[in-house]
């Protein structure tokens, strides 16, 4: 999966100038605070995400914990670290994604870590899921 084609639902705690931005580059994204699915639980997120075969983007954890030690089937999870900062702080970490790991085989979890100015970028592909 290329993940510049990639469609995305873009969690609660993703700033909305993000989804905008991802939007404005030709991305496929659905926000769930435009999509009145604020509160929704994050099990209920993942088997839409993959109901519409979208990759989750979030600031939040839990989605790795019910993916990884729950088994709940997904697509992909991109979480991006630090969480909660500004919208430029989290789509340069985007771009820096998209840039250095474009291509990559569902399910799929990436981890973004932002760190002095570097992104710190670990992908784990799971097959047989």
């Amino acid at each position: 999966m290329n993940l510049r084609a990639a469609a995305f639902l873009a969690d609660e705690n993703i700033h909305p100038d993000v989804a905008a931005h991802l939007s404005a580059t030709g991305c496929d994204v659905r926000h769930v605070v435009s999509s009145g699915l604020i509160g929704a639980a994050d099990v209920d997120l993942m088997r839409l995400s993959v109901a519409e075969n979208r990759v989750i983007l979030t600031h939040d954890s839990d989605f790795g914990r019910l993916a990884i030690a729950d088994h709940v089937p997904y697509v992909g999870i991109i979480y991006l670290r630090p969480g909660h900062l500004l919208p430029e702080f989290t789509t340069a970490s985007l771009s820096a994604l998209m840039t250095s790991h474009p291509d990559v085989t569902p399910p799929f979890l990436i981890v973004a870590r932002r760190q002095r100015g570097r992104v710190h970028i670990r992908v784990r592909e799971q097959q047989g899921q």
